[in-house]
């Protein structure tokens, strides 16, 4: 068995703030035009991830997109209000492997304006949708560097099919040998992979006893703090279900909807937590 005894590891929690209609698997099936008519469920349930927060005395970063940030801007300003990190997860949740050099720029650009506008903090960090910059568009980080990011999360080292990097570093680093840092998503290198430990479905899916166990691995063995994620949709059983998407799609987004919020309480009293900032940037307050 592996211990849990040592040094504390703090670890960097994550909230990519979307609703249910803008996920990327449902894109073919939910029309982007009618997102302002689907009835949207973020607001109640920030306010119930704000308040678990609260509760265990933790501070995250909540990578938000700019269209959530330009229609519910009280959201915006509770997460700065209590001591959250305010980030950027793009503005209307295009992923960037789909993008233009010249619409990812303007993306990005709306998004980080919109962001700082409301909430009153500069936006440091940026979260791809769907974790979609890889090895065939690492342009979009000078882009990044270039708006005025000075951190990513982006880059997933697994094998899935609709993302991932496998062959990128497992933890922190310089993808451009300059300022941009890469912050990945924690995985576990077992069996010849990387296997995720970071959160999203496969924390849903996974027996919650694996996933501590991978993420203790993460801090005991390899010594390095854990990247964790989760949505606001995840915590939400009640959410409008989809119809005539397939089993996959299904499976994936439904799988232990309403198991997600007590999970994700055990983690925060199991791991010791705070943004992204403080965890890995060493010029953070």
């Amino acid at each position: 068995m592996l211990s849990h005894k040592g040094p504390i590891v703090r670890n960097a929690m994550t909230i990519d703030v979307e609703d249910y209609f803008q996920v990327s698997a449902f894109a073919a099936h939910i029309a982007r035009d009618s997102w302002d008519s689907q009835p949207c469920r973020v607001e109640r349930n920030i306010a119930r991830i704000l308040a678990l927060l609260d509760e265990h005395h933790t501070h995250a970063t909540f990578f938000t997109l700019g269209w959530i940030a330009e229609r519910y801007p009280q959201l915006v300003r509770a997460i700065v209000d209590n001591g959250h990190e305010l980030a950027s997860h793009g503005y209307g949740h295009q992923r960037a492997s789909d993008l233009t050099p010249e619409q990812f720029r303007a993306d990005i650009t709306r998004a980080k304006g919109l962001l700082e506008d409301i909430g009153g903090v500069a936006v440091r960090g940026y979260r791809a949708p769907s974790f979609s910059i890889g090895s065939r568009n690492l342009w979009a980080l000078e882009t990044l560097r270039e708006a005025g990011h000075s951190y990513s999360s982006s880059i997933y080292p697994v094998v899935h099919d609709h993302y991932g990097m496998p062959e990128a570093p497992r933890f922190a680093f310089r993808p451009l040998n300059d300022d941009l840092q890469e912050f990945p998503p924690s995985t576990v290198h077992l069996f010849g992979r990387n296997l995720p430990a970071g959160g999203g479905g496969y924390f849903r899916l996974m027996p919650y006893a694996l996933s501590r166990w991978l993420m203790r691995r993460v801090n005991n063995t390899d010594g390095e703090p854990c990247m964790f994620y989760f949505h606001p949709w995840e915590i939400d059983p009640e959410q409008p279900r989809q119809t005539g998407i397939g089993f996959k799609t299904r499976f994936r987004h439904y799988v232990n909807l309403d198991r997600m919020e007590g999970r994700i309480a055990h983690l925060l009293r199991d791991f010791q937590w705070d943004r992204v900032d403080r965890v890995f940037m060493k010029d953070a307050a």
